[in-house]
């Protein structure tokens, strides 16, 4: 009691302490988070030049997206598709207003007029557009239907904006074009030739470990050409993975279930309070129901021929007695027993025609007046004339047949298989002759069926298997998760690899991850691997549990890069050959020696080579393959001048102009000019985003919620 006075007592302190430490709490968080400011940002998924864009907004769009795909398209994926689209009608929008195109009117007007053109609802009785009929239409909507006409509006405001890129798009390619000298270059390039003899010290005519390409001359062409190396964050991991797998236990345990099923066994039925004699898969007589209830795997309930079996059992199974059981056998992860019930000497294809007699109430009935015993009454009807003559069978199937995918074509299926129809017709037409004309129903309705043709009567077999699925059971799986958690937490204290090491696991590494990726090499898609791995609070050494489909992966974060340059060893495996052959470049220049071509190649142990109509538009050198440097450098000499040593991309080339053909100079270059122009501008529209998008200013937040 004293206790409880002292804390009445000092009731108002007390809530003042608890006050405070509730409102330190939420302030470490509002810091944690990055401030107050933070807490928009969780619904904004970017920003693009000022401009937000929402992620509830992103979000439904994706939701949509995936949807409209099914199961095309993974989350990751179908986010990069809307994010670009999302991209592009920012910056573009933007762009558009900035230059304040509008879209009239009568643009707007002639959009909807190709949108409708082919819809009859707004054609008059000569069968063209009425633009009176589509003013009504639109009218309507606004009085009957609010929903819709909001709808409409949209659709018009969707075109309005259409309308606005497509005068974009116009302006930008009118400002892009080619001169008539442009032109004349272009004829020029593709129809002045040069004939030329060369002479081509190879790269590999100086072996690499004469040259040097040191860390600081890789990390001053990084710096010179800044631009090609620039790199987004990315992040290296190395993972074990831990699959999920039944044990030798649990398979015996999955065989000894499957063995249990073949004797008849008693069980209790408490509905009727005493023991129930249930049948084994040795003695049952309804195979169906018998494997429907104790098989991991459904009856096949068809006959198979030898090439319809496969695996290493299928000789085996397919050369079984009647009544014969084989296994139990292992296959796909299952233990099966496979019995054969039924044998029988049947065509392996038929070729049969139908006509489909539907009535009221059958799957394909609707609309359909006549009822069941009128439709079974016309059915034996055709089949009484078909049987008399088999010519009029095109004929009453073009007339009476619902089968719209055929009626057109005399009722004809073609060839099929065993199975491949429904089961009352597919008896029929394997069960009789060729020639037989007979009526048989099914939920379809009554099928008048004529067969046609049936190849050779082959042996086939009707097979019951009863399988158990081979599965990890639950003691399994308990002592995995305690070996990958013992694992994780050896592997977090110690040495990553010596640990897996000692535990006989295999490391595999992945280098250079993006934020916005979702598949490890190896391991498929792990997007949450790679969410880890980019959080801010994920530092470098960490490692980290996670389940998949199938088992764990345990992750540990190797290295974090920043957006920014290359480091020297990055860039090393594509600067080093660029910076090596330079540097071979110039030896192979300091070894030349000679005035002509023939002392050049004697001095350098090669032969003069020659190439004749070459030309810039497609300068390659026969034996060399393109050398654009080479052949520029020629078609600037006089005949019979030798050039100076020229590094090329194969070697470096010493060349002499043989002679020069001009083309003959045209009355005008207008079409040249004119092609030029299409290609430009073909390029400009193309290109027109990507310079938008590489000028614009853009946080992306995507990988905090994807």
């Amino acid at each position: 009691m004293a206790v409880l006075n002292k804390i009445r007592q000092r009731s108002v302190f007390l809530i003042i302490i608890i006050a405070l430490a509730l409102f330190s709490f939420v302030l470490a968080d509002v810091i944690r988070n990055g401030g107050m400011a933070s807490q928009s940002s969780q619904n904004v998924i970017a920003t693009v030049n000022g401009n937000e864009i929402s992620r509830e907004e992103f979000a439904r769009e994706v939701e949509a997206f995936e949807r409209n795909m099914g199961n095309n398209m993974s989350t990751t994926q179908a986010v990069n598709r809307i994010w670009e689209q999302k991209l592009r009608q920012v910056i573009l929008e933007e762009e558009v207003e900035k230059l304040g195109i509008r879209a009239g009117e009568a643009q707007v007007t002639q959009l909807v007029r190709s949108q409708m053109a082919n819809n009859p609802n707004f054609m008059n009785e000569a069968g063209m557009f009425d633009e009176n009929r589509l003013r009504e239409y639109v009218a309507n909507l606004k009085e009957t239907s609010p929903q819709a006409y909001e709808q409409w509006q949209q659709f018009t405001s969707n075109l309005a904006q259409t309308a606005k890129m497509n005068s974009y798009y116009n302006m930008v390619g009118a400002g892009v074009g080619a001169t008539l000298l442009e032109g004349e270059q272009a004829y020029r390039l593709q129809n002045d030739n040069i004939n030329m003899k060369f002479v081509q010290i190879p790269y590999s005519s100086i072996p690499d470990s004469e040259v040097e390409v040191t860390k600081s001359d890789i990390k001053t062409y990084i710096e010179e050409h800044s631009s090609r190396f620039e790199t987004e964050a990315s992040r290296n991991i190395q993972y074990v993975i831990f699959e999920e797998s039944a044990s030798g236990d649990d398979k015996t345990e999955a065989q000894a279930s499957l063995n249990s099923l073949r004797d008849q066994r008693v069980e209790y039925n408490a509905a009727v309070g005493a023991n129930d004699t249930l049948p084994g898969f040795d003695n049952t007589e309804d195979y169906a129901d018998f494997v429907g209830n104790n098989s991991d795997l459904p009856f096949d309930n068809r006959f198979k021929f030898r090439n319809d079996f496969s695996g290493e059992n299928a000789e085996a199974i397919f050369n079984l007695n009647e009544g014969e059981t084989y296994g139990p056998y292992e296959e796909n992860g299952y233990w099966k027993l496979s019995k054969v019930v039924e044998t029988k000497n049947i065509p392996d294809s038929v070729k049969a025609s139908h006509i489909l007699v539907t009535y009221q109430g059958s799957q394909l009935g609707a609309g359909v007046s006549r009822s069941k015993e009128e439709a079974q009454a016309l059915a034996d009807s055709i089949a009484g004339v078909v049987r008399n003559d088999n010519a009029k069978f095109a004929e009453l199937a073009s007339e009476f047949s619902a089968d719209g995918s055929n009626k057109e074509q005399g009722g004809d299926l073609g060839y099929f298989s065993p199975g491949t129809m429904i089961p009352a017709f597919n008896n029929y037409v394997f069960d009789n002759s060729t020639g037989d004309v007979g009526v048989v129903e099914t939920p379809l309705g009554y099928h008048v069926i004529s067969i046609d043709d049936q190849t050779e009567a082959a042996r086939a077999v009707k097979v019951a298997t009863i399988a158990r699925e081979i599965q990890a059971s639950e003691k399994t799986m308990n002592n995995l998760f305690n070996e990958v958690t013992k694992f994780e937490i050896s592997a977090a204290e110690g040495d990553f690899e010596e640990v897996a090491k000692e535990g006989n696991y295999e490391v595999r590494t992945v280098k250079d991850v993006k934020a916005l990726e979702e598949n490890i090499p190896g391991a498929g898609a792990q997007r949450r691997v790679i969410q880890w791995a980019f959080e801010d609070e994920a530092s470098v050494g960490d490692v980290r549990r996670f389940d998949t489909n199938n088992g764990y992966i345990v992750a540990q974060l190797t290295s974090k890069k920043d957006k920014g340059l290359m480091s020297v060893e990055e860039a090393s495996s594509e600067v080093t050959p660029i910076l090596r052959k330079k540097k071979k470049a110039e030896l192979i220049k300091e070894r030349i020696k000679g005035n002509s071509l023939q002392e050049i190649a004697g001095n350098q142990g090669v032969s003069v080579q020659t190439a004749d109509a070459v030309n810039l538009s497609n300068p390659t050198l026969a034996g060399a393959g393109e050398e654009p440097e080479v052949v520029g450098a020629v078609f600037s000499l006089e005949p019979g001048k030798v050039s100076s040593p020229i590094a090329g991309e194969k070697g470096v080339y010493v060349a002499e102009l043989v002679s020069k053909f001009e083309a003959p100079a045209m009355d005008s270059y207008k079409g040249f000019a004119q092609q030029e122009s299409a290609a430009r501008r073909a390029q400009a529209t193309m290109r027109v985003f990507d310079a938008l998008k590489e000028k614009a200013e853009i946080e992306d937040n995507r990988a905090r919620f994807y």
